[in-house]
């Protein structure tokens, strides 16, 4: 049975930031719209099949703005890059490890206020905190339930793929890409953690609904403390996809849609594989780079999991929202 929690925990003292919805259709650009809510101003296959300092850049599962302004991309091949934020050429490349130095399954990222890396890989699952140069500095608590069978109920490959700290700086949230064995087959759990001085401690757990066939590869808060959610599905023979949603964990998890991203113009853009529209690719990571007052800059990459048939391609998106009292 679905986890039942008290959702209001989760957001506690957030009360007093401005809330975010969907806009109206006046508000999206008429020739990048892709639905009422969001616009494409562009997208960028620079990174696509390149090297930086040796190391495959690509493969990635999470973007994050760092404390300097430059974009942090992280592979799932244990890979940190910090990226110019304008033209994406790579400044650095950071090797990633566990404890005994092997290589991680690394799929979401936040770059905490003391400038360390929170990074969860999905092997175990796990979340660790990382120093500015690869130092793990701690290894955060993880429920028996949501471990990979036959320790828990987790999926292989399916366990923690998003994770973003909401406005309080004290709430850290990963999402499970799918369900647990025995939950139902639209279902997914969201774990959370409070901060305890220089420490997280397990927080409440909830659920979340996905639409049928698909999974959960990210999740961003925004700044009121609602989430985009990225849910994504493949199917062989037609190809991805990737909607956007916004959801409410203070009320009930309730979802809306923004935006099927097959419904964006193509741009010009080719696929490598059959696509219901070419733009679209294996996309997997999402952060917000900026925000006017009715607009988030939201920023998605896909994964080309180092496939000739797929492509490493950066989305530059607008979404519109209106403030809410």
């Amino acid at each position: 049975m679905p986890l039942r929690t008290q959702l209001a925990l989760l957001t506690a003292g957030l009360a007093a930031a401005t809330c975010l919805t969907a806009a109206g259709p006046a508000q999206a650009s008429t020739s990048h719209a892709c639905s009422p809510s969001v616009s494409i101003d562009r997208f960028s296959d620079a990174l696509d099949k390149t090297t930086y300092e040796n190391t495959v850049v690509g493969n990635f599962s999470a973007l994050a703005v760092d404390r300097d302004g430059s974009l942090a991309a992280l592979s799932d091949r244990s890979s940190l890059f910090r990226l110019d934020a304008r033209t994406l050429k790579p400044r650095s490349v950071l090797p990633l490890s566990d404890e005994n130095g092997a290589a991680l399954d690394s799929e979401g990222l936040v770059v905490d206020r003391d400038g360390t890396y929170l990074v969860s890989s999905e092997t175990e699952p796990s979340v660790r905190r990382y120093s500015r140069t690869g130092e793990i500095l701690d290894r955060l608590p993880v429920p028996d339930d949501l471990r990979v069978a036959p320790a828990g109920r987790g999926r292989p490959n399916g366990t923690f793929e998003g994770l973003t700290l909401l406005p309080d700086g004290r709430t850290l949230v990963a999402s499970m890409e799918y369900p647990l064995s025995g939950d139902p087959a639209d279902t997914v759990r969201l774990q959370t953690w409070k901060r305890h001085g220089s420490h997280f401690r397990l927080g409440v757990q909830y659920t979340y609904r996905t639409d049928p066939g698909l999974g959960v590869p990210e999740i961003r808060a925004t700044p009121d403390g609602r989430l985009l959610v990225l849910e994504r599905g493949f199917t062989a023979g037609v190809g991805n996809t990737v909607r956007l949603y916004l959801a409410d964990p203070r009320n009930g998890m309730r979802k809306t849609l923004l935006t099927d991203l097959v419904t964006c113009p193509t741009l010009g853009a080719t696929a490598k594989q059959p696509q219901p529209n070419p733009l679209l690719d294996n996309i997997e990571a999402m952060t917000i780079t900026g925000r006017t007052k009715n607009t988030l800059r939201v920023l998605l990459a896909s994964d080309d999991n180092e496939n000739p048939a797929q492509t490493t391609r950066f989305y530059y998106l607008r979404v519109r929202t209106t403030p809410f009292f």
